[in-house]
């Protein structure tokens, strides 16, 4: 099989009825479903079938219902066979990455989003955030207006989506006072439906409350190698990703870097493994047109058997 790359979305992808197919079709999914509903204590399978929706994309419920399903598609696809050649994930997907490369368990990993969900969730009712989508501007020219108003409020890039498209991320003042900045200069700024202010310090507050329980946690040396959101890059030693993974939590999502990185390495498929096609649009964005590739989503048995019909 040609080069390929498992890319696993995070919040934001949600839909009411991710994931049933495969929980309908596959034990091994029901086990996923049991997991992390023994963890969590909250009805996931429910949320996901069923909704409603308000209730879906409370973050405490999100980040392991958006996890389960994407390791429900990854867990299809294992069975079918299919193995990455390498792989990443945007902000929460990045823990889907985790155990899909053999760093975490699928426990482990259903613990570390469900406490980071209730983590994000305490910091974003004590301090009220907002993230805008800037579209049309270079990160530079984004970071320099940033600069400009950090000297006043809380206010920094949370994601480098692709090459003109970044969002921010902070304080409601701040945001939109950036966003303004960056639309006098010729760029759209759309706010975007979020609870908090997502990779700023305005969460600040859990980080280090988030770092003891990663560093509680068991990471192993990645089986197949994985490019992280902080660094966009890969990373063997697994007291290394830890730290990654804790800063993480502030940090900026480097996914445009990330998804350079992947080309460097000639990936030649890349495959979306989870709900939505966030990813997919993306990568018709970063990707150059003479750069040869297939992009797929894998998000129900039939965008699976597609999959499998056109690569093996």
């Amino acid at each position: 099989m040609k080069k390929t790359a498992y890319l696993f979305p995070g919040q934001g992808s949600q839909a009411v009825g991710m994931g049933l197919d495969f929980y309908q079709e596959f034990d091994v999914v029901r086990e996923l479903f049991d997991i992390v509903e023994e963890i969590s204590r909250i009805n996931i399978s429910k949320l996901c079938f069923k909704g409603p929706f308000e209730d879906l994309t409370a973050t405490v419920n999100l980040q392991p219902a958006i996890t389960v399903v994407n390791l429900a598609c990854f867990t299809a696809m294992e069975k079918a066979g299919l193995e990455p050649t390498i792989s990443a994930g945007h902000s929460l997907g990045e823990y889907s990455a985790l155990c899909a490369s053999g760093i975490v368990s699928r426990e482990e990993t259903f613990r570390l989003v469900f406490k980071r969900g209730e983590l994000m969730h305490r910091e974003a009712t004590r301090n009220k955030g907002a993230m805008h989508a800037i579209i049309g501007l270079p990160i530079n020219t984004v970071e320099e207006l940033v600069a400009e108003i950090q000297k006043d409020g809380v206010v920094a890039v949370a994601n480098h989506n692709a090459e003109l498209q970044i969002v921010i991320t902070g304080a409601p003042e701040p945001v939109n006072r950036v966003s303004d900045l960056a639309v006098s200069q010729g760029a759209k700024a759309i706010p975007l439906k979020v609870s908090g202010a997502w990779h700023s310090e305005l969460i600040q507050g859990a980080q280090d409350e988030f770092k003891d329980v990663i560093e509680s946690m068991r990471f192993n040396t990645p089986q197949k190698p994985m490019v992280f959101n902080v660094t966009a890059d890969v990373e063997s030693d697994p007291d290394e990703i830890k730290s990654i993974m804790a800063r993480q939590f502030c940090s900026p999502v480097k996914w445009y870097d990330s998804m350079c990185r992947l080309m460097a390495e000639d990936i030649e498929i890349f495959v979306e493994v989870g709900p939505g096609k966030v990813l997919a649009g993306l990568l018709k964005k970063i990707l150059p047109k003479d750069y040869s590739r297939k992009i797929y989503n894998i998000n129900s048995m039939k965008s699976l058997d597609r999959f499998l019909n056109e690569t093996m």
